[in-house]
């Protein structure tokens, strides 16, 4: 969505996934993730999605670096064009592994700790500071929409009198998405630089009926976010993305997580995001994303943000509590997370080794996005894949099924004894 920020920003407005006609749900993050299931079902192709048993069962004692290296190879050898993975399991104690290149024709390495878009993965920061301000009283989770932005959800059967802040962050308000995107290269090379204003994000969803009664269903929903931007504005006074900075980067050290506004490069070093509409690669690393908390990271700043939340660095557990009361996710995303469930801006989804971990996938700007943590943060990773979406849907659904597989790994079995960098 696009960003009050002084430049302005997106985890979309969406740019550019050239290949994805619009649709309802546009990603988890990731649009890509949708119109690979779209495609499936449409097909009637019943391809669900479960954690490689055997892949757990390949593990030795302590997951280590040459476990990653090798599981990043897998996702690579499945058409992404670049992958860098980290696996963190206490200060100073790294693994991290690359694949493939960074840029399509070219021998260049994929940085170690490069810049990427981390997409809908910046709505886990967006939620946290709206339950920061819960816990500060200034907001509460069954406040209506209505109540801290007036008339804005209206017309067409929308109600903002009826939608919780609660169920924004949840993606069970039934807001119908509309996000800007691409269909075409050509698309993609005339509407690169488009900017959206938040309120132009929803100006659109209400041109659409919800997509269900509020609090009757699930579907994920940017605009919600987009939403959740403009409250958080409201009730501070401030632009939304300097509370993020001063509630949840800043504290962290997270100094190499920023909000590119209307900036469409990224800083270096990066690999470059690609696409495939109609099967040929485009290079689509510059672009202005109009989606709310399109953020851009390294494998390093998010691992210590899922460590830092799930560690109570950054809500008291009752907070976090509420952040981790989950749903189901509905039928088109269980074919990516089997077993899934969405809490408050952090998604939930089971181990192959028994328990389950946190998370919030992200996928835009040819980018994709995994990561996971344990229920303490003692354990993190995160995969990013500088590919957002192949041509073919079962193809897509197998570089979701490697990288998850790759998390899960890591997380049942990670190293003890900090090899690696």
């Amino acid at each position: 969505m696009r960003s009050t920020s002084p430049t302005a920003a997106p985890h979309h407005p969406h740019t550019p996934l050239p290949d994805q006609p619009d649709r309802q749900h546009r990603r988890i993050g990731k649009r890509w993730l949708a119109a690979a299931a779209a495609a499936l079902v449409t097909a009637g192709a019943a391809v669900a999605i479960q954690l490689s048993a055997d892949a757990h069962e390949a593990n030795a004692p302590g997951y280590g670096q040459d476990d990653l290296r090798r599981d990043a190879d897998v996702i690579q050898a499945l058409g992404v064009t670049g992958v860098q993975a980290r696996v963190t399991t206490g200060p100073g104690r790294d693994l991290v592994a690359t694949s493939g290149v960074a840029e399509a024709g070219t021998d260049r390495p994929v940085p170690r700790n490069g810049y990427f878009r981390m997409a809908s993965t910046g709505k886990a920061l967006v939620a946290t500071v709206v339950l920061q301000l819960v816990d500060e009283g200034k907001l509460a989770l069954d406040d209506t929409v209505d109540r801290r932005l007036p008339g804005l959800v209206d017309g067409n059967g929308n109600d903002g009198r009826r939608i919780t802040i609660r169920q924004l962050l949840q993606h069970t308000s039934g807001i119908h998405d509309d996000l800007p995107g691409f269909t075409t290269p050509q698309e993609y090379y005339e509407r690169r630089y488009d900017t959206y204003t938040p309120q132009q994000i929803v100006a659109r969803a209400m041109r659409h009926r919800p997509d269900f009664p509020p609090g009757t269903g699930w579907s994920y929903s940017n605009t919600g976010y987009a939403l959740l931007d403009m409250i958080i504005e409201k009730v501070t006074d401030r632009p939304w993305h300097q509370e993020v900075e001063n509630r949840v980067l800043k504290p962290l050290g997270m100094d190499h997580t920023y909000l590119p506004g209307s900036t469409p490069t990224l800083r270096r070093p990066h690999a470059n995001g690609y696409v495939f509409p109609s099967g040929k690669r485009v290079d689509v690393t510059k672009v202005i994303l109009p989606d709310p908390g399109a953020y851009v990271s390294t494998t390093a700043d998010v691992n210590r943000f899922f460590q830092a939340l799930l560690g109570g660095e950054l809500l008291p557990q009752a907070r976090l509590a509420e952040m981790q009361d989950t749903v189901p996710v509905n039928e088109e995303m269980q074919l990516f997370w089997p077993h899934g469930r969405y809490g408050l801006g952090l998604a939930n989804r089971p181990l192959s080794c028994g328990g389950s971990y946190w998370s919030h996938e992200g996928g835009d700007g040819g980018y994709i996005t995994l990561n996971g943590a344990t229920d303490d943060g003692s354990r993190t990773v995160t995969v990013s894949m500088s590919t957002a979406l192949n041509d073919s849907p079962d193809n897509a659904l197998r570089q979701e099924q490697a990288a998850s597989n790759l998390v899960d790994r890591a997380l049942c079995d990670a190293p003890g004894n900090g090899q690696g960098t």
